[in-house]
């Protein structure tokens, strides 16, 4: 039912009769496979989608129910594919918890700079960007761990939808103006919930306090590049402010109970496999 919620409020977006024309920029990996699904039920619908995606990917390839643009990186299959399993290494590997901030920070740091890069090429690639401007999108689609897709869509002045898990540092909630109190809301990879001891409330205070210095030094490159391109200063959280609706891949039932803003449609379930519902 929630996904079904999420996907209707999306489509409120493509709502013209002949269908609308989605621009579709996205996170690679495991983000991709997900949003592939959608895509998918989006075309059947004969939507007019554009899938832009760097040349060099590990997931997103052709499909008869979108139109897929790629553009030249400076990077090797290899490379990428390198990067991205020792960060999911690291990601799930059982370490002390200040090693594993530690390393995960590191690793953080070598990925924001693959896609730091990915970003600019697209941003910069005349004939691309000659191309998106004069198709007449109605909105974008993207993930915003990588903001690349929110500047496109600035740009573009038009709709953004949001497609995500969530985003390092709750940028996602700071953006969208949620609630987020650190004594009640349990912070990323400190492995606590919504019901924490005294000491846990105090970790959860330092780890907030720290997050200025670790995510907005990670996206600083990010900001300035934004700022650059669209001739104004801008900030991480001013990008992703104009999010018109966030799809979130989560729920209460594996999660906790937290404040949202109305343009915030949780679709847990959106990336399991469809099964026969059990007999009584």
């Amino acid at each position: 039912y929630l996904v079904s919620v999420g996907v209707f409020a999306f489509l409120s977006l493509l709502c013209r009769s002949d269908g609308g024309k989605l621009l579709v920029v996205p996170m690679d990996g495991s983000h991709w496979l997900s949003m592939r699904s959608v895509l998918e039920a989006l075309g059947r619908r004969e939507h007019k989608i554009v899938v832009v995606a760097p040349e060099v990917n590990l997931n997103v390839k052709p499909s008869g129910h979108y139109t897929l643009k790629t553009y030249p990186v400076p990077l090797t299959r290899e490379e990428l594919g390198a990067s991205v399993h020792s960060f999911a290494n690291d990601l799930f590997e059982r370490r002390p918890f200040l090693q594993r901030i530690t390393k995960l920070y590191e690793k953080a740091q070598v990925i924001s700079d693959l896609y730091f890069s990915s970003c600019s090429n697209l941003l910069h690639n005349k004939d691309m960007m000659q191309y998106l401007e004069g198709s007449k999108f109605d909105a974008v689609l993207t993930d915003p761990v990588v903001p690349c897709g929110q500047i496109m869509a600035l740009h573009l002045s038009i709709p953004s939808i949001f497609f995500l898990r969530g985003l390092p540092c709750s940028f996602d909630l700071q953006a969208a103006q949620c609630p987020d109190p650190p004594s009640y809301v349990p912070r990323t990879l400190t492995g606590n919930s919504d019901h924490m001891t005294f000491m846990q409330r105090v970790e959860n205070l330092l780890l907030k306090s720290s997050e200025f210095f670790l995510c907005n030094f990670a996206y600083l490159p990010f900001e300035h590049l934004a700022s650059d391109f669209l001739h104004r200063p801008v900030t991480m959280k001013e990008l992703l402010s104009h999010g018109s609706i966030w799809l979130k891949r989560m729920d209460f039932v594996f999660e906790y109970p937290m404040p949202v803003m109305p343009n915030i449609i949780f679709i847990g379930g959106v990336n399991c496999g469809q099964r026969k519902p059990l007999s009584q």
